[in-house]
């Protein structure tokens, strides 16, 4: 058995600015509980409270990425097997369609997207930013690199005032592990 066959295969998870971060746990969870490993990557701003970044460490074992690590200093993930960026913000998607790494979680999906890694999105967008033109191209493009998209997620209340649950479990089945 080769040690690639041996390996556990890791999951990276990139985590957005959105509210519905703060129950990244359950994908998480939904991963580990089929064997995969997980680092998360988070945008600079979600880590101001979007979620709990203690809670994810200690789940995961693994500090949380974001920000650029020094020359000298060892990855801290191993190669990914699969990325999923969720929540995926409208700033997000739309940065990283137009090629920009300005961040450690924008620089990873522009350098992922070229390695044939499985990718999936589950976008957090307002309707209204979805709306935008900028928006539908910048999807469209990802698409066009093969990245894989689950539904819509504008948070809004429904008729009975709860908002509807974020679907954390179906990026995996988007990546081909679910």
């Amino acid at each position: 058995m080769t040690e690639q066959a041996a390996r556990t295969p890791f999951l990276y998870v990139v985590v957005c600015a959105a509210g519905v971060a703060a129950d990244v746990s359950k994908l998480i969870t939904a991963a580990q509980e089929q064997d995969w490993e997980v680092g998360v990557i988070a945008t600079p701003v979600a880590m101001n409270g979007f979620f709990d970044t203690a809670a994810v460490e200690a789940q995961t074992g693994r500090p949380i990425r974001s920000a650029w690590r020094t020359p000298g200093e060892p990855r801290p993930f191993p190669a990914p097997d699969a990325v999923v960026v969720a929540p995926a913000t409208f700033n997000t998607v739309n940065k990283w369609a137009a090629g920009i790494a300005d961040t450690l979680a924008l620089g990873t999906l522009c350098e992922v997207a070229g390695l044939g890694v499985p990718i999936a999105v589950l976008p957090c967008v307002a309707d209204a930013l979805a709306a935008h033109p900028a928006y539908r191209d910048s999807v469209g493009r990802l698409r066009g690199m093969g990245v894989r998209f689950g539904e819509p997620y504008a948070g809004e209340p429904g008729e009975d005032g709860g908002r509807p649950e974020f679907a954390w479990n179906r990026a995996l089945d988007l990546v081909g592990r679910g």
